[in-house]
């Protein structure tokens, strides 16, 4: 049975239908895993692209051919032999979308360094425990970004910047960290420049790299990235070749790219979606990078789409919303869209069917996944029929398996919630020297995501919230998804992020925050009389606050947290003990 054909029978030769009506899927084993390193990876698609365009940096203006590309790379990764980088030794990247990021992914890769992925929106506590949690050596940093001083937070650490040789970093905060690789044209004491690296890659060390690809592993543990929850310090999921290599490859084979496609990338490259979804799905068939820029932005990503004839284009949902609604959205012409992926969050249902009918992305999929596997475990067809689309995150992708269970770790029987649970070549080493926090989340091989979800008869997955972002309100069991999806269908609302907050006589009680559309108005009771009759009265938001954006993560996700201890303290409202 192919994906374009749900409504046909559960084929029993399928592993991608549940059977016996219980909650778990395979994904198909037909085609083999790829055992290939990145850098081999890399040569692939050199092979394949030659001297076709690889790589677009528009801020930048830097436009390069896959074979000027996989140059740039060895010139670095001889540079980085250079100041003493080995393998196994973890180096940083701390930096927005520039070339340089892409240039050091592959770098770090080609001698099997580790490299390290450092969030651009980290403040010096954060920056701190990340660079000494996996023992880095070596950090490749922007100078700034936003209102983030990246080389001067790095000062304040390491005040000994000041006076030492570039390489020869000894400091009393940051034991590990030896060198230091500013990008830009100025000089900073203590630090190399990244055109000094470069020019540090003498024929000598050029010579070395093909053998230390050739030993390289591709089990070996090549990336770590930094993912926290709701509680605790960040943790650091380390990821092989083969699990990112593949993850790539098989989003690639979902989305149908080819040589000819052009993906625009305004994702970060620092998260799993730009630097696997984008990049590494590119490589997969030598499609062409668009970097509209270094941090998301609506116009600038219009314009690479349109002056860059884009065919793909990858975003988290506010990030569509917010082209869909730029006041010169209709100037674009987005026609050569087809394809291209929303993830991250979970996606409004209204503003899937604007993206496939505004954007021209007929063939958009949506995909589904976390940094610890990789990141895709659900991804749905292009020729899922658009239901399927707006409704569901589509089917188990190859080589994996999934399971929905219950509090005591049951299968769950189809379309009952329960904790979704991933096992396959995409599950994570582990978080970087943390075997408890391991432990407590992959158990037996399978990852424990957090995820509620739900499986249908034919094996579509829908994700209807975290089990910690569930509220009960009076006993009852509360969904935040569920409310939000509904309050889409509001004709002014542009977004909303429903979530519960304490309340002495229920517990809890639903709150939500809503941005309107422009030129659009509403009062609290508006959006309460929209819910009642239609969903369930203890669903129906008992406070509802009008702000003009939602607290977001860099990657794009709501930070559901942040609304909640807000509204809790404007209430004057406290947490209700329960026993």
């Amino acid at each position: 049975m192919s994906a374009s054909t749900p409504s046909a029978s559960p084929s029993a030769a399928d592993p991608r239908v549940p059977r016996d009506g219980l909650s778990l899927v395979r994904g198909d084993t037909q085609v083999a895993l790829l055992e290939l390193t990145i850098p081999q990876f890399l040569a692939r698609a050199v092979e394949r692209g030659g001297d076709r365009e690889a790589v677009v940096f528009r801020e930048q203006q830097v436009r390069w051919s896959w074979r000027e590309f996989a140059a740039r790379v060895d010139e670095l990764a001889a540079g980085l032999l250079a100041v003493g980088i080995e393998r196994g030794d973890r180096v940083g990247i701390w930096s927005p979308n520039r070339v340089e990021w892409l240039v050091t992914q592959f770098a770090t890769a080609r001698i099997g360094a580790i490299l390290v992925n450092i969030n651009p929106a980290y403040r010096l506590a954060e920056l701190e425990y990340a660079l000494n949690k996996v023992g880095m050596k070596a950090l490749v940093s922007a100078d700034r970004f936003k209102t983030s001083e990246y080389l001067e937070m790095l000062r304040t650490l390491a005040p000994e910047l000041a006076q030492c040789a570039p390489g020869q970093l000894r400091s009393e905060r940051l034991p590990h960290l030896r060198t230091v690789i500013r990008m830009g044209e100025a000089r900073t004491p203590g630090m190399f420049n990244y055109a000094e690296v470069l020019a540090m890659a003498s024929p000598a060390l050029h010579a070395r790299l093909d053998a230390i690809t050739a030993a390289l592993d591709p089990h070996d543990p090549i990336n770590i990235q930094f993912t926290s929850g709701t509680t605790g310090s960040p943790k650091g999921a380390t990821l092989t070749h083969h699990n990112v290599v593949n993850n790539g490859r098989f989003v690639a084979e979902a989305m149908r790219l080819g040589a000819a496609d052009r993906l625009c990338i305004p994702v970060p490259l620092y998260h799993c979606f730009g630097m696997v979804l984008g990049v590494l799905a590119c490589v997969t068939e030598a499609s062409a990078m668009i970097f509209p820029g270094e941090g998301f932005d609506p116009l600038a990503t219009l314009s690479a789409v349109a002056d860059e004839r884009c065919t793909a284009l990858h975003g988290v949902p506010t990030m569509f919303i917010a082209q869909l609604d730029h006041p010169a959205f209709s100037r674009f012409d987005l026609s050569t869209l087809r394809t291209g992926i929303m993830a991250g969050s979970p996606c409004p249902i209204e503003t899937m069917k604007r993206v496939v009918a505004q954007m021209h992305m007929h063939e958009v999929t949506i995909a589904y996944g976390m940094t610890e596997t990789s990141p895709v475990s659900f991804q749905s067809a292009t020729d899922d029929p658009l239901e399927r689309r707006v409704s569901t995150v589509g089917r188990i992708q190859p080589h994996l398996a999934v399971k929905i269970v219950d509090a005591d770790g049951n299968l769950c029987p189809v379309g009952v919630k329960g904790e979704l649970c991933t096992r396959g070549y995409s599950v994570m080493k582990g978080y970087w020297n943390d075997e408890a926090r391991t432990a407590e989340t992959v158990r037996d091989g399978w990852m424990h995501t957090g995820d509620l979800a739900t499986l249908d008869e034919q094996g579509f997955c829908n994700i209807v919230g975290r089990v910690k972002d569930m509220l009960i309100r009076g006993g009852e069991n509360v969904f935040p998804r569920e409310v939000e999806e509904y309050l889409f269908r509001h004709p002014a609302i542009q977004d909303v992020q429903v979530f519960g907050v304490p309340d002495a006589r229920f517990g809890e009680e639903v709150a939500c925050w809503v941005v309107l559309k422009p030129g659009q108005s509403a009062t609290e009771e508006d959006i309460r009389a929209f819910c009642r009759g239609q969903i369930a009265h203890y669903k129906v938001p008992r406070y509802v606050k009008f702000v003009s954006e939602l607290p977001m993560t860099v990657t794009g996700k709501p930070q559901k947290f942040v609304m909640r201890e807000a509204m809790a303290r404007e209430l004057g409202l406290q947490e209700q003990k329960t026993a």
